[in-house]
């Protein structure tokens, strides 16, 4: 019996130490991850830890960190075998921060964004109020009830794990539908459709005047080498040839930068060339958090630059609910934090739809939604400024005209303009595990 017992402690201690072997070094990407998500869940969207753990963090190897939270100072703390220990902190109105590790980092002296939104009683979209109950003769409103509920989970099953889906028609919502927990108030993480709203920003600089997209010279450090020759438009595209790998299952510059960096807009800025400009289309995180820093650059004081994304275009448009999150150093991490409802990121989709103009005010220009839409060389057909398309058919049943800001594990907020469509899927589970096609295909059937 000793031996037995001997034994299986032996083989215990070898899994450890092989556990250890294996992801110690990641240690840092999985508690700062943990941290960071209970942080924003539990106080961004007032969600209870349980919940958070089961759902959201329960994918290896996140799965092994131990996470408290402290609701008196609002923070939440996550480690692995009490190693690695990483903590997030919240505040008010800019969400929660991932502290560096071992650091007395203080963002207390922070700004937070200065905002004028303010409860608007209309019909949603255009408002905040229950939405107009419309009848459309063309749609048949059981399929289109059916085809939203077949990309949610039947009881009993985690597949899909989709937790809202919303479709509005021809400005008027005409589907909606949330998982146990959610409802249309819960505030869910867009994940990489913060891309999408950070060149939206530009977009709105654009008109103004502010900027071009041919610029060059973006940068001072980048004065005396070729990378001068890089333009606004080369970043939008992700066709900067500048070095880096978005690679999120291991240490890589996207979850060094998200997960270790103080301040990620200076994380691609240090990159060099790999080829030139214009000719090589790469997927990069680093790309958006330097399009952040770009923008605080044409501002003169950092308030300036926190005040104008909800000035000029969040609360314009009335997503009161969205809350961007900052690095430690106080720059709105442009490619990956940004929580608000399905209903308001269906505001987003909305804009673009009506080619910027919201309800009567022209906050893009028609050609930036062209531009967003229209493929980067070298992508396949699936890439334009900052949104993915399906230009390239990668949906083959779905119109080509279909453009998507698109997130980590299948957040999607779909513009269909031929059709006069946005759908809205948030989830946990991303294509083609979850088959986009087939769901979407379902609800453009139901609308003839």
């Amino acid at each position: 019996m000793k031996k037995i017992w001997k034994l299986s402690l032996l083989l215990i201690l070898v899994a450890l130490l092989v556990t250890a072997y294996i992801y110690y070094p990641r240690l840092n990407i999985i508690t700062g991850f943990a941290a960071k998500n209970v942080c924003s869940a539990v106080f961004e969207a007032e969600r209870d830890l349980i919940s958070v753990e089961e759902g959201d963090n329960d994918f290896a190897p996140v799965n092994l960190a131990h996470n408290e939270v402290d609701l008196e100072n609002r923070l939440a703390t996550s480690s692995v075998f009490g190693l690695k220990k990483r903590t997030a902190i919240y505040r008010e109105g800019a969400g929660c921060t991932l502290l560096p590790e071992n650091s007395d980092f203080s963002i207390s002296g922070n700004p937070v964004p200065q905002r004028n939104s303010s409860v608007n009683s209309d019909p949603y979209p255009y408002g905040d109020g229950e939405p107009r109950d419309t009848i459309f003769p063309n749609i048949d409103q059981q399929k289109l009830l059916d085809a939203v509920s077949l990309g949610f989970d039947a009881e009993g099953e985690v597949a899909k794990r989709t937790r809202a889906v919303l479709v509005i028609y021809k400005n008027r919502l005409i589907a909606e539908e949330y998982s146990d927990g959610f409802s249309a108030e819960t505030k869910i993480l867009g994940w990489s459709m913060t891309k999408s709203v950070t060149s939206t920003v530009l977009g709105v600089m654009a008109r103004q005047g502010r900027i071009s997209i041919d610029q060059t010279n973006l940068f001072p450090e980048w004065e005396k080498d070729a990378r001068s020759k890089i333009s606004l438009n080369n970043l939008l595209q992700m066709s900067s040839a500048l070095e880096w790998e978005e690679d999120y299952s291991k240490i890589s510059d996207v979850t060094r930068m998200l997960f270790l960096a103080e301040n990620m807009t200076c994380v691609q800025l240090e990159k060099t060339l790999v080829g030139d400009p214009g000719t090589i289309w790469n997927y990069s995180s680093g790309t958006s958090n330097l399009l952040s820093k770009f923008i605080r650059d044409q501002f003169n004081s950092h308030q300036e630059y926190l005040d104008y994304w909800y000035s000029e275009l969040i609360d314009k448009v009335g997503m009161n609910s969205m809350t961007l999150e900052m690095d430690p150093a106080g720059y709105y991490v442009g490619s990956s934090y940004s929580w608000a409802t399905a209903r308001d990121w269906g505001k987003f989709g909305l804009l673009y739809l009506n080619n910027g103009n919201w309800n009567g005010e022209q906050i893009l220009d028609p050609s930036w939604v062209e531009y967003s839409a229209n493929p980067t060389q070298g992508s396949n057909g699936e890439y334009g400024a900052h949104f993915w398309l399906n230009a390239g058919k990668n949906y083959p049943d779905l119109p080509e005209d279909l453009f998507s800001a698109n997130g980590f594990q299948g957040q999607h907020v779909f513009i269909i303009p031929s059709r006069d469509l946005v759908i809205v899927r948030f989830g946990l589970v991303e294509h083609p595990d979850f088959d986009i096609n087939s769901f979407l295909k379902e609800i453009l059937s139901s609308i003839q």
